[in-house]
């Protein structure tokens, strides 16, 4: 299969992944929205519990991405929705997203990387990042104390941490524990009255996105 060009217009489409066909939904800013040169790409949370690409917060962290100006590349880890392959527990899911960032590098060099992730998407991006290098990485709900957090190279880029402090499925205490056990230099923003999946508060999440990116945005293309 031969890797598409990257689109002019927001759409599906399908990479070849390393086990497999690899689907993807590329989503470009607003005509209001000056494009900026920068690509976030947005990774979903654990498939054998129902997560996918069209998790509502990884669409909101993308939405607020492309409120500012970048692109969004949403993709289906294997074995999830049209990608093929099965689910590998983190492992075969990290080489999925390689092979994205990699088709993203390849078709608009030059442009800021942004890495985000929601949940088991999170424990994949931040396992991938020292290999991967993003400009920047947002780590929504990340599972420590559900997964093995103890390989993690922490990120050196600017790095952002949201947690829900009424989490019923992450601990927030272990997100807590683990920042601070390991040094790690992250911005921690906890989100009281939130749960795991930011019902009733997609507004505060997409707020607090926007607020944080602000800072890093690149300059708009001449």
């Amino acid at each position: 299969m031969t890797s598409p060009t990257f689109p002019t217009q927001s759409g599906p489409l399908s990479l070849p992944g390393p086990v497999g066909v690899l689907e993807v939904a590329i989503d470009l800013p607003d005509d209001d929205v000056a494009a900026l040169p920068v690509v976030i790409v947005v990774c979903h949370p654990l498939p054998t519990e129902g997560g996918t690409m069209h998790n509502k917060v990884v669409t909101m962290v993308a939405r607020s991405a492309r409120e500012l100006g970048a692109a969004s590349v949403r993709f289906n880890f294997r074995g999830t929705g049209a990608s093929e392959g099965a689910f590998d527990n983190g492992v075969g899911e990290i080489d999925d997203l390689t092979a994205v960032i990699e088709w993203v590098r390849r078709e608009r060099p030059g442009h800021a990387l942004w890495l985000a992730g929601f949940s088991f998407g999170a424990y994949v991006s931040l396992r991938a990042a020292d290999a991967l290098q993003p400009d920047l990485l947002i780590s929504v709900a990340p599972p420590a104390g559900r997964w093995d957090f103890g390989s993690i190279v922490l990120p050196t880029c600017p790095w952002l941490v949201i947690q829900g402090e009424s989490d019923e499925i992450v601990d927030p205490q272990a997100v807590y524990d683990w920042l601070e056990d390991t040094g790690a230099q992250a911005e921690l923003v906890r989100m009281p009255e939130t749960s795991h999946f930011f019902h009733r508060r997609m507004i505060d999440l997409r707020g607090v996105v926007k607020h944080w990116l602000t800072p890093h945005l690149p300059q708009a293309a001449g």
